[in-house]
């Protein structure tokens, strides 16, 4: 290539053609030492300049303003005749030695013609650029050759020159050197001078042709007299040659004299090639070496790739296979671009292997300890900027992958081209690719420790392929949140001191159809409207199989796509905060599914899941569990819970199925499972990560709430966690527990005959035993209506009336007990069918034109009256979680299945509730109060006409008699009404 003039028309410091004095090595010292025995006579008689051969290649870094150390130069005297010199362009410069006599290196010098530019390396590069014209500034394309081009450097007779990798093991002694120093033969001279070789880039005429302006400057000619004198530099007369203009590109200085290949070496590119490269930064990119800049390219079926910087055009030699590669005489490492041409088309692109880790030190130390709180910011796929470049980042964590490559649309599947680097130990491979952006799909190629290759979808993926399809997609979220009021308030009183009434929502078939943004138009208002204060999304993190509710997940880090966007979930959770309704979401750490594409085996071998194959199966599901004792699971999972917390406004997480993390003999028999350290059944591992996550939730994310599906009598889920218990343990700091053993007792009691419900009272008054053991929530969920449960109403027996009257009945009840109330979606109307996934409720029950949808409609508006008096009501919510805010009035009328006790507020103020699950009517039904109360105010009543019932009720207010019962010293008398809860507060 031939070198373009400079813009500012001065020369770079130590460009080839200026004069720099050198010192000379102690090889040449003694070699010259040994020619002084040569006659004086001899050497003037040959007046010529000797030209340095046979020259051993250093191959370790030349550094530029050293001198060339290991290199021996073979003087002969020219007889009469000056040839043509040929010094070496773009290394360091050329030795011209003179016999001993100052005449005979004045005549050399005078002599001299026109200089041919040759390459100086152990494997010379071919120029297939154009002939550059006088004044070109550009001088066309220049093909940089691969070491397949001829060496015309002049071999030493004695010996072969050594490698690079034997020249920089070990400093070769000047003595070696001085003993391969022969002279070299005329005819070897001649045979040289006849070839043209060109310098890396740099396109250079014979001396015999007609020298075009701009050509390569000569070598300067250094003499030396013996080993004890030192002649000065001469320069050789030749005009300057402008410097190259390319982006601080600069000519090689001459001190940088022995070249390298270019090419990539048989180990790297196997290892390139097969997937299992561990760096492929330190071979592929812009790299300096002795001899200038070599570049390298893995494109695989390229046709062609040229380096461009500035006006600077470079052909790299296509080495096959895909690799190409090229040597330019430059001193730095230029701003570059690549142009790639593939049968078609040509793309102009940056070479994704100039790039420093987008990932510091930081990241990797706390990926490495497990204390990453923000880790989806490091791992997973991110578009942005780095180095003044867009493009996308790509990590992800594979601590025993032999390599790691990138595939997706954007290289048509084939990640050959795209290997990823591994950073240090930590088990992290990265990849920043440029010019990659938002919505291209991709996956890891994982090549694993058998050398068998696996395509896996991102564990950190924001963003995934509607399901069945797996791939991860690029996204970046720019949602401008309106909710700031709601987040700014959420936070006033804990949950347990709160009104907290929850409606259970499977998102995909609460209105079958409608995406995210369809359900922020209508689910907000319904919510809002029967006066619920928080919604719970069954999970919403992507997942395979819809029949598993969500409850198998793949995606932890992404929305399902079967809805819409990430941003149009942001969307539906910021239209129900507006609405002041809050959302509760069900996350599943416990475990996950065996697909193939997804977490299992990820790197080949047990990663996230446990390494004892006992440990990590769930017999119940057929799924994988966690392996909670490792530091970068227990990170990939408290990260995450902190990530739907932040970055989608969750103001909760319901944790599933925790009774299977807690004990290690969860629906194992004896000898399926192995004791902890202690010789128990806790799983230690499991309790450390739930105290972690739960403290780091409620850290980092004010006004949230942790809820544990729990259904065994661990002590302490609900207590802090620097508060040990009598088990030893601290608490594992939720915020909230599902009572669970409350549901099924009630359930089972509201199932029997009413005739029979005398002999199962105890169920009904069992949970007060234990209400204040834990902060509780009463739930009627998904669970309790599927898989042949029957719904809600149809548990309950009698006809028609009585199994409606019968819910109302058990609603009233349950939202006047200690704790917080959770109904799932189609039980607010009396659905009769069980739920079911594919169609969700029955909506048409609600239709006007249905017979029956006054007994439907009539359910629903009692749920919305116990929800307006229950958050107007601070007795039913302030002191759930404290025994003074409770007092039975009766709780042993087992023979008239009546219930009856007080709720208190903190000031006192009571309201009384009673229930009758007798199909009867009670007439002047007795029962103590307090006497300071005057007179009592029908709140609610469950038999109401409005709700579909026989409308018993007490339209006035209630005085009380100073007759003692019930130990009080008052009591009133009421009428109840049959299968009916009443409501009775201070009038």
């Amino acid at each position: 290539m031939t070198p373009r003039p400079e813009s500012s028309g001065s020369r770079p410091k130590g460009t080839a053609g200026e004069k720099i004095p050198e010192q000379p090595t102690a090889a040449q010292q003694k070699s010259a030492a040994k020619k002084t025995a040569v006659p004086k006579q001899a050497a003037a008689k040959k007046a010529a300049p000797a030209k340095a051969t046979a020259k051993k290649a250093a191959a370790g870094k030349t550094t530029v303003g050293k001198t060339v150390a290991k290199k021996a130069a073979t003087k002969k005297a020219a007889a009469e005749k000056t040839t043509v010199e040929q010094p070496v362009a773009g290394t360091a410069a050329a030795k011209k030695t003179a016999a001993k006599k100052t005449a005979a290196r004045k005549s050399a010098a005078k002599k001299a013609t026109t200089v041919k530019a040759t390459a100086a390396r152990t494997t010379a590069v071919k120029a297939a650029a154009s002939k550059s014209t006088a004044g070109e500034a550009v001088a066309g394309k220049a093909t940089a050759k691969s070491p397949a081009a001829k060496n015309t450097a002049k071999k030493a007779p004695a010996k072969k020159a050594p490698t690079a990798e034997s020249a920089a093991a070990t400093a070769t002694p000047a003595e070696a050197v001085a003993k391969k120093a022969a002279p070299a033969k005329a005819t070897a001279r001649k045979a040289a001078a006849k070839k043209t070789a060109p310098a890396a880039g740099t396109v250079a005429k014979s001396a015999g042709k007609k020298t075009t302006a701009g050509t390569a400057p000569a070598g300067k000619a250094v003499a030396k007299k013996s080993a004890a004198k030192k002649a000065p530099a001469r320069k050789a007369p030749a005009g300057r040659a402008p410097a190259v203009e390319a982006a601080a590109a600069q000519v090689v200085p001459p001190e940088m004299e022995v070249a390298v290949s270019p090419a990539v070496d048989a180990a790297d590119r196997e290892r390139l090639l097969g997937g299992t490269h561990h760096d492929p930064h330190s071979v592929l990119g812009a790299h300096p070496v002795p001899g200038g800049i070599a570049f390298r390219a893995f494109r695989p079926y390229a046709l062609a790739v040229t380096v461009v910087a500035g006006e600077l055009r470079a052909e790299l030699h296509d080495d096959g296979e895909g690799f190409f590669s090229g040597l330019l005489p430059l001193r730095e490492i230029p701003a570059y671009r690549l142009v790639v041409e593939y049968e078609g088309t040509v793309l102009e692109t940056e070479d994704a292997y100039r790039f420093l880790p987008t990932l510091g030190d930081l990241d990797l130390h706390l990926i490495g300890e497990g204390r990453h709180e923000e880790l989806w910011t490091a791992l997973g796929a991110h578009p942005m900027t780095h180095e003044g470049v867009t493009g996308t980042r790509f990590a992800v964590w594979a601590p025993n992958a032999r390599g790691v490559r990138v595939a997706g649309t954007f290289n048509f599947w084939d990640g050959t081209g795209h290997v990823m680097r591994s950073l240090g130990s930590s088990g992290v491979w990265e990849l920043f690719l440029p010019d990659v952006g938002e919505g291209e799909l991709y996956k890891f190629e994982i090549t694993r420790p058998d050398g068998s290759r696996t395509l896996r979808a991102d564990p950190l993926a924001r963003r995934t392929e509607v399901p069945p399809a797996t791939s991860s997609v690029i996204t970046s979220s720019a949602y401008e949140w309106g909710d700031a009021e709601w987040l700014a308030r959420r936070a006033e009183a804990p949950a347990h001191e709160a009104p907290f009434s929850v409606y259970e929502v499977h998102l995909a078939s609460w209105r079958p159809g409608l995406n995210y943004r369809q359900l922020a138009e209508q689910l907000p208002g319904y919510v809002k409207n029967l006066g619920f204060t928080h919604v719970e999304l069954m999970p919403v993190a992507e997942h395979p199989f819809g029949g598993s509710w969500g409850y198998q997940v793949t995606g932890f880090y992404a929305p399902t796509a079967r809805l819409g966007t990430p941003d149009d979930f942001r969307y539906l959770v910021d239209k129900l905060h507006q609405a002041g309704i809050g959302v509760l979401m069900d996350w599943v750490p416990a475990h996950f599914p065996r697909d193939a594409w997804a977490l299992a085996e990820f790197d080949g071998r047990p990663l996230y899941e446990h390494e004892d194959p006992l440990r990590a199966a769930h017999p119940d599901w057929g799924t994988l569990e966690f392996d909670f004792g490792r530091n970068e699971v227990r990170n990939f999972l408290v990260a995450n819970a902190v990530y739907w917390c932040e970055e989608f406004h969750i103001d909760g997480l319901r944790v599933d199925a925790v009774a299977s993390m807690l004990y290690l003999d969860y629906s194992r028999e004896p000898g399926q499972w192995t004791p902890n350290e202690h010789g128990g059944r806790e799983n230690l591992d499991a309790v450390a990560f739930l105290q972690e996550m739960n403290a780091t939730v409620y850290r980092r994310v004010p006004g949230v709430v942790t809820i544990a599906e729990e259904s065994t009598a661990w002590d302490g889920v609900t207590r802090a966690t620097h508060h040990k218990g009598p088990s030893g343990f601290g608490g594992l700091g939720f915020g909230l527990k599902w009572n669970m053993g409350w549901m099924h007792d009630s359930l089972q009691y509201m199932s029997h005959e009413p005739v029979h419900r005398k002999y199962h009272h105890g169920e009904m008054t069992f949970s007060m035993v234990y209400a204040y053991s834990e902060n509780y929530v009463l739930p009627i969920s998904h669970d309790e209506v599927v898989h042949g449960k029957r719904s809600l109403v149809s548990k309950m027996p009698g006809d028609w009336w009585q199994q409606r009257a019968g819910v109302r009945a058990y609603l009233g009840f349950m939202w006047a007990h200690p704790g917080k109330q959770l109904l799932f979606m189609g039980q607010e109307f009396a659905q009769g069918a069980e739920w079911s996934e594919a169609h969700g409720p029955d909506w048409w029950l609600l239709d006007p034109g249905y017979g029956a949808e006054a007994d439907h409609r009539g359910v629903r508006d009692l749920v919305r009256d116990l929800n307006t008096v229950y958050r107007a009501t601070p007795a039913l919510w302030r002191l759930d979680t404290h025994p003074a805010g409770f007092e039975w009035i009766v709780g042993d009328a087992a023979d008239d299945n009546v219930l009856a006790f007080l709720r208190l507020d903190p000031e006192g103020v009571p309201l009384l509730a009673v229930s009758n699950f007798a199909p009867v009517t009670r007439q002047d039904y007795r029962l103590g109060v307090p006497e300071d109360v005057p007179a009592w105010h029908e709140a609610v009543n469950t038999d109401a006409a409005r709700y579909g019932g026989s409308d018993v009720t007490h339209p006035d207010p209630v005085k009380p008699e100073p007759l003692a019962w019930h130990g009080r010293p008052a009591s009133i008398r009421l009428t109840l009404p049959p299968l009916a809860t009443v409501w009775l507060r201070p009038a």
